[in-house]
Order: C-alpha cells, then structure tokens, then sequence
C-alpha cells in the first residue's frame, strides 16, 4: 500500500518575479513606482510568494519603499502591454502574457487610471 504525498508544492514554484524596471503602483497608498530589485527579508509577514523577499520599489525623489507582490499593481499601457523601461513591443507583449497568467486580472491597470476623483458639483 502506497502512501500519497498530500504535500503541497512551494508558492516558489508557480512564481513569476515581475521584472526590473517594471512600472506599478502601491493598491492602496497613493504612490507609484518602478521596480528595482529584490531584497530578503529576515523577519516579517509580508514577503513575495518565493517566501523570502520583498520587491524594491523606487519612488520619486530616488527614495525605495519595500512592497510584497499582493500590494502592486501592474501599469500598462493604452494598449494594456506592461510599461517596463525602454523594452520592445515583442519583449513587452511577452511579459504581459506571462504576469497575466499568474496574476489576476484586477491586478493590470492603466497608467492613465487614477483613483476617482471627487466630481465637481453641477452649477
């Protein structure tokens, strides 16, 4: 008799590290930025799906804030390809078909899109 291995496999493994100088922006602080690299962390809850690291994410000024995965956004384009550097339309086409199949689909926005604004009262 066989024993199954009910063991689930790391989060690691389904894992798609958003690339260096991909633009995004914080779910729910006011603030958008590039990434810049990765970073372990020693102690703390929040950390990527890899278990280990936080995303370095340069804001305006030069300053680098520390953000797990599930608070970015991906920023995109008109034509919803993720805005990252000065990459081709091909290299862009291809990143933005490999985050969309692991990251939902709330999680694209276009870099356009602001949070809503109050709308002025009509005279």
């Amino acid at each position: 008799m066989t024993t199954a291995n009910n063991a689930r496999p790391a989060p690691a493994e389904h894992w798609l590290r958003i690339p260096n100088g991909t633009r995004v922006r914080h779910r729910s602080e006011p603030y958008e930025g590039i990434i810049d690299g990765l970073t372990e962390i020693v102690s703390g809850a929040e950390r990527n799906p890899d278990g280990k690291t936080q995303y370095r994410v340069k804001v305006e000024g030069g300053t680098r804030l520390l953000v797990s995965e599930q608070h970015l956004n991906i920023l995109t384009d008109a034509n919803q390809l993720v805005l990252i550097g000065r990459e081709s339309e091909l290299y862009r086409r291809s990143l933005t078909d490999r985050l969309r199949a692991v990251l939902s689909e709330d999680r694209f926005v276009a870099a356009t899109e602001k949070a809503p604004a109050s709308r002025a009262k009509p005279r």
